[in-house]
């Protein structure tokens, strides 16, 4: 139905006026870059390329003639925007109308100066009978900018066009790129997957085929399409056993470092600290004695649950009872000579000082000497 409130097309008799927009389109649902573009129009254009472009969005894959048909009023008003051009060129798409899409995409490169659209334009020029141009482009330096997805949509569209030249086993060859991974999956790989099998049985490789199709359908199953959440990648060859050596792999890793990390507090701790941990240790050797039986068999139950490498008690007083009594005399001989030593140095030092001070008055004595002889001279 033609948009009443269309005055501008009214009053051109070689225009028809402009699709009807439903009730509840506002506008506001669109996008905020592209929100953000409209805002430099004036309030009631941008109102109405809003509300254009949304039913354009909305009508796309059910009516792609009719959101053409929006996204060409949209452009009344607002074709100097990338976003508008880029809604015209992907309805004109959609609709068949390759030529206006062409145009359309090369008008939002120009004004966005983005290529993401590059696989689109070849697929426009293959729709337009042009398969060597659009194998030109994938071979365009344009092509080698664009993403993973970008260029798995451009091989797609390469093998078409080998296929289009009667090239069967170039098509093949175009889609043997690195995104082709049998044992990964993602986003765009059920589509390759599936393009892949394609080109080989239209080259007679009906059994390789056959495989590239059943992995599509892993693929799918994998990425959980049509889920609310989509993993970017999923490895397809990871099994359990893999699984389980990882994470004892990571068990033992983290064992190892807490040992070191342990064995290295050890190492620093000053020699004071352990003459003290001794004594300690000593008196709690003499309480230790008294436990019955029952403790220690409890004490020995926990052993079978510790780690080989390492092991820590819950009990601080059993912890205590390992240590060696030669290390605790050890211990407490080190400290002796520690004092014995300081003694030594201080009388030394005390030495030097007096010996010092002795040599200082010889030497005050014999400068007056020196400068009473000198007077009576």
């Amino acid at each position: 139905m033609p948009n009443a409130r269309d005055l501008r097309s009214a009053n051109r008799p070689d225009r028809e006026r402009s699709p009807q927009i439903d009730e509840d389109v506002t506008g506001k649902e669109l996008d905020r870059a592209t929100q953000h573009q409209i805002k430099t129009l004036e309030g009631t254009s941008a109102e109405w390329v809003a509300r254009h472009l949304v039913m354009a969005g909305r009508l796309l894959d059910e009516e792609p003639e009719l959101a053409f048909q929006h996204a060409l009023a949209a452009s009344r008003r607002g074709g100097r925007l990338a976003s508008v051009r880029e809604a015209v060129g992907l309805t004109a798409y959609a609709a068949g109308h390759y030529g206006e899409a062409l145009r359309e995409f090369r008008t939002y490169r120009r004004i966005s100066g983005s290529n993401m659209h590059l696989p689109v334009m070849a697929d426009c020029e293959r729709g337009l009978g042009r398969p060597d141009r659009a194998l030109d482009m994938a071979r365009s330096d344009e092509a080698k900018d664009l993403d993973a997805p970008g260029k798995v949509e451009l091989a797609i569209v390469a093998a078409g066009a080998r296929t289009d030249l009667g090239q069967l086993d170039a098509a093949v060859s175009e889609l043997e790129i690195p995104q082709l991974d049998i044992n990964r999956a993602f986003s765009y790989s059920p589509r390759l997957f599936r393009a892949y099998a394609d080109a080989l049985t239209a080259a007679g490789r009906a059994a390789e085929a056959t495989k590239w199709q059943r992995q599509a359908t892993v693929a799918e199953n994998a990425l959980g399409l049509g889920a609310d959440e989509e993993p970017d990648i999923i490895d397809l060859g990871w099994d359990e056993e893999e699984e389980a050596r990882e994470e004892e792999r990571q068990r033992r890793l983290r064992a190892q470092e807490h040992a070191d990390t342990h064995a290295g507090t050890e190492e620093r701790a000053p020699r004071a600290a352990g003459a003290a941990a001794a004594a300690e240790a000593t008196g709690a050797a003499a309480g230790v004695a008294g436990l019955d039986a029952g403790d220690e068999l409890a004490s020995d139950d926990g052993a079978d649950d510790a780690e080989a490498d390492y092991f820590e008690s819950d009990d601080p007083e059993s912890d205590l009872d390992s240590v060696e009594s030669d290390v605790l005399d050890e211990a407490d001989h080190e400290a002796e000579d520690e004092a014995e030593d300081e003694a030594d140095d201080e009388a030394i030092a005390e030495s030097d000082l007096e010996l010092n001070d002795d040599a200082d008055q010889e030497l005050s004595a014999d400068s007056e000497r020196d400068q009473h002889e000198s007077v009576e001279d």
